[in-house]
């Protein structure tokens, strides 16, 4: 149970929500706000990923925190966002399951 309630579960958990979220019409600053989550939670896990030896998911994440960097933002059609919106979101969910922080390099030790 403890492992539910980690941040690092909250996080992509939220994050997957906005993804969805997205799928309705907002205003250019709930973008703004979601590019800035979704690259930064992709990153991270990304990173995480990596440290794990999971390659497929480091290469999967990193390429989200790519295509949602705020900095250099991509800007395509509304129905494209969408689309990857949606298998963001997919991905962001399966990564709670198939990414986990490794709780000895949590907690500071190796």
């Amino acid at each position: 149970m403890e492992r539910l309630l980690h941040f690092s579960v909250w996080s992509r958990i939220v994050t997957a929500i906005l993804l969805f979220w997205a799928l309705d019409r907002h205003s250019y600053g709930y973008y703004t706000l979601l590019r800035w989550i979704t690259c930064g939670v992709s990153a991270y896990f990304a990173y995480v990923a990596y440290e794990n030896g999971k390659t497929a998911w480091a290469w999967i994440l990193g390429i989200m925190a790519l295509i949602f960097n705020p900095i250099i933002p991509f800007h395509l059609k509304r129905d494209t966002w969408h689309f990857i919106d949606f298998v963001s979101g997919i991905l962001m969910t399966a990564s709670i399951f198939l990414v986990k922080v490794n709780k000895r390099r949590r907690n500071g030790r190796l």
